[in-house]
């Protein structure tokens, strides 16, 4: 790789996916890691191995089917989770180990319980133990920002050493702010030595409105490999938003002069909103490069100048992110060959089993719908990706409500063995009426914290998009420590031309994630 590249980590499947809510099924993983493959992204972060079996076989599916990027393990410093990581990444053609280990001393005296010598002697041991697995290995000092910087080198040196080829610097809370962190990487740069030999990564957090700042500032210092997520989803306030640092990357040559990434722009929208429609977690109207308003014009001098000359108001065009394609394009006489054909350049690539359900699902809202948007396409896709390995699926939803009856539901739900359960209820709402004859059927407790709907596409017949978050009661967790800390939250979406179809689908999208997570930990790196 040309030090002019900046490479991109993309670790939207490890680190993006421990935003609260945004569990995604195996199915649905390994979908968005072949968008990123499209993409381009150098390096995918494709799990923690360790944490669950679902997610040793979501990463050792990725190792399989991947084929571009390097796809990367993560583990603790941990003899047994460097392993495991290893046996997930194997079948990849490019693999990589990522081992971390606390270096501030906050993290070591609070949380390790171990001295700084014995810190030392652990990633010395543990990065060895992962070069004699893998030859590509790379070392994050958990919470970098805030350890003392000489002991800090200390400890890079020390896995340099040990056989790291890439060095992670993470402000693991978001706690630096741009100047600091740029000095910071420069100081590594000077006082590491070996550091000539391996690359510069960075991996920072949202806390402070910061992560994309302190990534920039990075580069602008030397590291040449910058982690980051889709959206910029993640833990907390999230990460470095992947689509800011390489459109601000591409943009500002006169300040970044000659570097670049391998990224095609031309993919970033799509990858965009299948992250949005899997995890359920909707991108901001005035959210930077993917919004909706991010290319919108109002204000009258604003469209003015628009008009005269796209570059008065506008640094970049909407075609560098892939927003250049037509939108309606079918409808109910449209065959199988015209929906695979809009499907391909829409992005996703199916299974013939997937297309046959496509096709089916295209057909069936064909005859209620006059027009076919790609944001409709867009959906049905969504839908059966995560339907495909989900424990239940909504086979009907019937209700009867109105201002003067108690609105009733019925619902039926088959279950992953092809089994279908039928459950009544009544409730405050049609929706309430048709979530308790789930929740009598699947049998999980769970709140429900958040209900919003939105319009898939235009038209009084559109299909409506319902996005849930639930969280789980105490009877409902798994662990004694799971109980003491409270429910976790988890995010579910459907959509459908019925609101109340889309409200269950969405809801059983979310009781699904809940069912194939519930042995899944979660680490912050």
């Amino acid at each position: 790789m040309q030090q002019n590249t900046v490479k991109i980590f993309d670790t939207t499947l490890r680190d993006g996916e421990q935003c609260p809510g945004a569990s995604l099924n195996h199915e649905e993983k390994l979908k968005v890691a072949q968008q990123l493959e499209k993409l381009g992204v150098d390096i995918i972060e494709a799990g923690f191995p360790i944490a669950s079996p679902d997610d040793f076989r979501a990463v050792h599916a990725i190792a399989k089917a991947v084929k571009k990027p390097v796809i990367c393990g993560l583990a603790r410093a941990v003899e047994r989770d460097i392993q495991t990581a290893f046996e997930a990444i194997k079948p990849a053609r490019k693999k990589r180990i990522h081992t971390f280990l606390a270096t501030s001393d906050l993290h070591l005296k609070f949380k390790l319980k171990i001295s700084r010598a014995e810190a030392l002697a652990k990633i010395a041991e543990m990065v060895r133990f992962a070069r004699n697995l893998c030859g590509d290995v790379e070392f994050s000092p958990e919470d970098a920002s805030r350890s003392d910087p000489k002991f800090l080198w200390q400890a890079l040196e020390t896995a340099l050493k040990a056989g790291a080829k890439t060095l992670n610097i993470p402000d693991t809370v978001g706690y630096a702010i741009p100047a600091e962190f740029g000095k910071f990487i420069a100081g590594i740069r000077k006082n590491v030595r070996g550091i000539r030999g391996a690359t510069i990564s960075v991996h920072c957090h949202d806390d402070l409105g910061l992560a994309v700042a302190n990534s920039l500032e990075a580069v602008r210092n030397g590291a040449r490999q910058v982690e980051c997520t889709i959206n910029g989803i993640g833990e907390r306030a999230g990460n470095t938003s992947l689509e800011e640092i390489v459109m601000a990357i591409r943009t500002r040559k006169d300040v970044f002069q000659n570097l670049k990434t391998n990224v095609k722009a031309k993919e970033i929208y799509r990858t965009s909103r299948l992250v949005s429609s899997l995890t359920g977690f909707v991108v901001p109207p005035n959210k930077a490069i993917v919004g909706s308003n991010a290319f919108a014009h109002e204000s009258g001098i604003h469209q003015h100048g628009i008009l005269a000359k796209r570059e008065t108001y506008e640094i970049m065009k909407a075609q560098d992110i892939g927003l250049d394609r037509n939108r309606l394009v079918l409808g109910k006489h449209s065959g199988r060959a015209a929906l695979i054909a809009r499907m391909i350049e829409l992005g996703f690539e199916l299974t013939q089993n997937e297309i046959d359900k496509t096709f089916d699902r295209f057909k069936m809202l064909a005859d209620k719908k006059k027009e076919i948007f790609d944001e409709d396409l867009e959906a049905l896709v969504m839908n059966e990706i995560s339907e495909a390995a989900a424990e239940w699926k909504v086979e009907t939803v019937e209700v009867i409500a109105g201002n003067k009856k108690k609105p009733f539901a019925e619902v039926v739900l088959r279950n992953s063995a092809g089994k279908k359960f039928r459950k009544t209820s009544r409730g405050t709402g049609p929706v309430d009426a048709a979530y308790s004859a789930v929740n009598a059927i699947v049998g999980e407790k769970v709140k429900l914290l958040e209900f919003r709907m939105d319009a898939v596409s235009e038209g009084i017949d559109a299909q409506a998009t319902v996005a849930v978050k639930v969280e789980t009661l105490p009877d409902g967790l798994h662990s004694e420590a799971q109980r003491a800390k409270g429910g976790r939250t988890y995010t579910g979406k459907g959509s459908h031309t019925d609101i109340v179809v889309a409200s269950v689908k969405s809801y059983v999208n979310a009781l699904n994630k809940i069912l194939a997570g519930k042995e899944r930990m979660k680490v912050v790196l």
